[in-house]
């Protein structure tokens, strides 16, 4: 028969498993839960059928397709047939969440959209059009006159079930914090957001965690885990370009995750980083691709368990 400290321990035992969290850890009721996305363009120009048995080994609740140049997989779902890959992607057992399609531009998406809608996807992500660089009261000018284009496009990716994020990305319009800020205070439309990535904001790191806040978790529905890092630039050993991913460069993930708890964060997340030349895998195999993630998501969630007990 079990004591009653056995028992007591049993239980405390059977509990922490659960939750995959120490004995000693405590989840609050807003504890914050990741949600993460698998981009195709990790891996390069190998095929979706190598690609799709990745998503769940890399613990990813969805797949993001990427096209040229970053990768190939949306070129070779046009070759298969949209049915094909659908059926394919079924008997994987895989969601296709996102098309990230930049050279697109934030205008013509409205073709992709029944693309999406057909393989089960909600997110568009691709870039802004509008003056560079922009702060003060013409960042704020610039924002509304992009959102006001914006909205029959939006309006198309509502119709659809579809959101469109947009990534604050350098050279561009949402790219300086102002933008950001007055992004956040003037978007109302529930089918457009911000694709945040950290990476473009390496000369305002301390300020993400208030960028994250001011824009809120209707204004986020998706987030890059990438720091800048040289190798996204230029040829370097692949150590050095690797230190875009989490855990392996110098970017403090624990503000960030506690930023987007506060918030309460739902929105998708995507491990990520960019090879020199573009379009080739990050490592030579697709196993060895998704060790490289799990790696960086087993760093982000060590941090995860800290900011939410």
């Amino acid at each position: 028969m079990q004591t009653r400290r056995q028992f007591l321990q049993s239980v405390a035992g059977t509990t922490a498993a659960a939750l995959s969290l120490p004995v000693q850890g405590a989840v609050s009721p807003s504890a914050l839960k990741l949600k993460y996305m698998l981009s195709s363009a990790l891996y390069g120009d190998m095929t979706v059928e190598d690609i799709l048995p990745q998503v769940a080994s890399a613990g990813c609740e969805g797949l993001d397709i990427w096209c040229k140049p970053h990768g190939t997989q949306r070129e070779q779902l046009e070759a298969m047939g949209l049915a094909a890959f659908e059926a394919l992607a079924k008997q994987k057992g895989v969601h296709t969440a996102c098309f990230t399609c930049y050279p697109l531009g934030p205008f013509d998406l409205q073709k992709e959209m029944p693309n999406l809608k057909r393989l089960g996807g909600k997110l568009l992500i691709t870039g802004a059009k509008g003056p560079k660089d922009v702060t003060g009261p013409e960042a704020k000018v610039a924002i509304a006159a992009f959102l006001e284009q914006m909205k029959p496009h939006a309006d198309a990716a509502a119709e659809n079930g579809l959101v469109i994020a947009i990534e604050n990305h350098s050279a561009s319009l949402l790219q300086t914090p102002d933008s950001i800020r007055y992004w956040g205070e003037l978007n109302k439309h529930p089918a457009l957001g911000v694709a945040f990535a950290p990476h473009h904001l390496r000369e305002h790191i301390e300020e993400i965690p208030k960028l994250l806040s001011e824009l809120g978790a209707s204004n986020l529905p998706f987030i890059y885990f990438q720091e800048h890092g040289i190798g996204s630039q230029k040829k370097v050993e692949k150590e050095i370009e690797l230190q875009q991913l989490p855990g392996r460069g110098t970017l403090d993930y624990k503000p960030i995750l506690t930023a987007l708890r506060s918030i309460g964060f739902g929105g998708w997340v995507e491990i990520f980083m960019h090879p020199t030349p573009r379009g080739v895998p990050i490592l030579p195999t697709p196993s060895e691709v998704t060790a490289a993630i799990n790696q960086a998501r087993a760093h982000i969630e060590k941090l995860l368990l800290e900011v939410n007990t």
